[in-house]
Protein backbone atom coordinates (compact mmCIF):
# COMPACT_ATOMS: atom_id res chain seq x y z
CA UNK A 1 0.00 0.00 0.00
CA UNK A 2 1.12 3.56 -0.72
CA UNK A 3 1.29 6.00 2.21
CA UNK A 4 1.54 9.79 2.30
CA UNK A 5 2.96 12.43 4.56
CA UNK A 6 2.10 16.08 3.97
CA UNK A 7 3.67 18.96 5.92
CA UNK A 8 3.82 22.74 5.52
CA UNK A 9 5.80 25.38 7.37
CA UNK A 10 6.12 29.14 6.99
CA UNK A 11 9.71 30.33 7.28
CA UNK A 12 10.28 34.03 8.05
CA UNK A 13 13.02 34.57 5.45
CA UNK A 14 13.46 35.36 1.79
CA UNK A 15 13.00 32.73 -0.88
CA UNK A 16 16.68 33.03 -1.79
CA UNK A 17 17.81 32.43 1.82
CA UNK A 18 15.53 29.43 2.25
CA UNK A 19 16.54 27.92 -1.08
CA UNK A 20 20.24 28.46 -0.30
CA UNK A 21 19.86 26.49 2.93
CA UNK A 22 17.74 23.63 1.57
CA UNK A 23 19.73 23.22 -1.65
CA UNK A 24 22.86 22.35 0.35
CA UNK A 25 22.76 18.57 1.02
CA UNK A 26 25.19 19.00 3.92
CA UNK A 27 22.37 20.60 5.93
CA UNK A 28 20.61 17.22 6.07
CA UNK A 29 22.76 16.43 9.12
CA UNK A 30 21.33 19.39 11.01
CA UNK A 31 17.74 18.58 10.05
CA UNK A 32 17.82 14.93 11.14
CA UNK A 33 17.18 13.87 14.76
CA UNK A 34 20.44 12.91 16.52
CA UNK A 35 19.09 9.51 17.59
CA UNK A 36 18.99 8.50 13.93
CA UNK A 37 22.81 8.71 13.75
CA UNK A 38 22.58 10.18 10.25
CA UNK A 39 25.91 10.15 8.42
CA UNK A 40 26.58 11.18 4.80
CA UNK A 41 29.01 8.71 3.22
CA UNK A 42 29.66 10.57 -0.02
CA UNK A 43 30.91 14.13 0.20
CA UNK A 44 28.19 16.08 -1.61
CA UNK A 45 28.83 19.32 -3.42
CA UNK A 46 27.57 22.34 -1.49
CA UNK A 47 24.73 22.77 -3.99
CA UNK A 48 22.37 20.04 -5.17
CA UNK A 49 21.81 19.31 -8.84
CA UNK A 50 19.53 17.07 -10.85
CA UNK A 51 20.94 13.56 -10.99
CA UNK A 52 23.03 13.96 -7.85
CA UNK A 53 23.40 10.78 -5.78
CA UNK A 54 23.79 11.07 -2.02
CA UNK A 55 24.69 8.00 0.00
CA UNK A 56 24.25 7.90 3.75
CA UNK A 57 23.66 5.67 6.73
CA UNK A 58 20.76 6.16 9.10
CA UNK A 59 19.33 4.28 12.08
CA UNK A 60 15.57 3.90 12.21
CA UNK A 61 15.89 1.21 14.88
CA UNK A 62 18.49 1.61 17.63
CA UNK A 63 21.61 -0.34 16.68
CA UNK A 64 20.41 -1.19 13.15
CA UNK A 65 22.01 1.02 10.55
CA UNK A 66 20.61 1.15 7.03
CA UNK A 67 22.27 2.31 3.84
CA UNK A 68 20.21 4.89 1.97
CA UNK A 69 21.02 6.08 -1.54
CA UNK A 70 19.03 9.08 -2.69
CA UNK A 71 18.91 10.67 -6.13
CA UNK A 72 17.97 14.31 -6.56
CA UNK A 73 15.64 13.50 -9.43
CA UNK A 74 14.24 16.96 -10.21
CA UNK A 75 15.31 20.50 -9.41
CA UNK A 76 13.83 23.86 -10.32
CA UNK A 77 15.80 26.56 -8.52
CA UNK A 78 13.84 28.55 -5.93
CA UNK A 79 10.74 26.41 -6.62
CA UNK A 80 11.14 22.71 -5.83
CA UNK A 81 13.28 19.62 -5.76
CA UNK A 82 12.51 15.92 -5.52
CA UNK A 83 14.55 13.23 -3.85
CA UNK A 84 13.90 9.59 -4.66
CA UNK A 85 15.29 6.60 -2.80
CA UNK A 86 17.36 4.36 -5.03
CA UNK A 87 18.46 1.98 -2.27
CA UNK A 88 17.26 1.91 1.30
CA UNK A 89 14.71 0.87 3.88
CA UNK A 90 11.59 1.65 1.83
CA UNK A 91 10.25 -0.19 -1.16
CA UNK A 92 9.36 3.22 -2.61
CA UNK A 93 10.20 6.78 -1.47
CA UNK A 94 9.37 9.98 -3.40
CA UNK A 95 9.80 13.27 -1.50
CA UNK A 96 8.81 16.55 -3.14
CA UNK A 97 9.92 19.78 -1.48
CA UNK A 98 8.27 22.96 -2.76
CA UNK A 99 9.07 26.57 -1.89
CA UNK A 100 6.68 29.47 -2.45
CA UNK A 101 6.95 33.11 -1.43
CA UNK A 102 4.10 33.93 0.92
CA UNK A 103 3.05 36.70 3.28
CA UNK A 104 5.61 36.64 6.08
CA UNK A 105 8.24 34.57 4.30
CA UNK A 106 8.38 31.29 2.42
CA UNK A 107 5.89 28.45 2.62
CA UNK A 108 7.68 25.12 2.32
CA UNK A 109 5.62 22.05 1.55
CA UNK A 110 6.79 18.48 1.87
CA UNK A 111 4.84 15.75 0.15
CA UNK A 112 6.23 12.28 0.79
CA UNK A 113 4.85 9.24 -0.99
CA UNK A 114 6.21 5.96 0.30
CA UNK A 115 5.66 2.24 0.59
CA UNK A 116 7.28 -0.25 2.91
CA UNK A 117 6.38 -3.28 0.83
CA UNK A 118 5.72 -6.53 2.72
CA UNK A 119 1.95 -6.39 2.00
CA UNK A 120 -0.28 -6.36 5.10
CA UNK A 121 2.76 -6.58 7.40
CA UNK A 122 4.16 -3.35 5.93
CA UNK A 123 0.80 -1.63 6.36
CA UNK A 124 0.64 -2.81 9.97
CA UNK A 125 4.19 -1.56 10.66
CA UNK A 126 3.29 1.78 9.10
CA UNK A 127 0.17 2.09 11.25
CA UNK A 128 1.85 1.22 14.54
CA UNK A 129 5.32 2.71 14.08
CA UNK A 130 6.61 4.12 10.76
CA UNK A 131 4.01 6.87 10.22
CA UNK A 132 4.51 8.08 13.80
CA UNK A 133 8.31 7.95 13.41
CA UNK A 134 8.15 9.99 10.19
CA UNK A 135 5.92 12.59 11.90
CA UNK A 136 8.52 12.81 14.68
CA UNK A 137 11.34 13.32 12.17
CA UNK A 138 9.43 16.13 10.48
CA UNK A 139 8.48 17.63 13.88
CA UNK A 140 12.19 17.72 14.75
CA UNK A 141 12.97 19.33 11.40
CA UNK A 142 10.26 21.99 11.87
CA UNK A 143 11.71 22.97 15.26
CA UNK A 144 15.25 23.04 13.89
CA UNK A 145 14.15 25.25 10.99
CA UNK A 146 12.68 27.73 13.50
CA UNK A 147 16.11 28.07 15.12
CA UNK A 148 17.98 28.31 11.80
CA UNK A 149 15.68 31.06 10.47
CA UNK A 150 15.08 33.13 13.58
CA UNK A 151 13.88 36.61 12.61
CA UNK A 152 16.67 39.14 12.93
CA UNK A 153 19.45 36.54 13.10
Amino acid sequence: MIHYLHRQQLIPASLEQVWEYFSNPRNLNELTPPDMRFHILTEPLPRMYQGQLIEYRVEFIRGMSSLWLTEIAHVRENEYFVDEQRLGPYQFWYHEHTFRAAAGGVLITDQVTYSLGFGPLGDFLNAVWIAHRLQGIFDFRAEKIKTVFQPGV
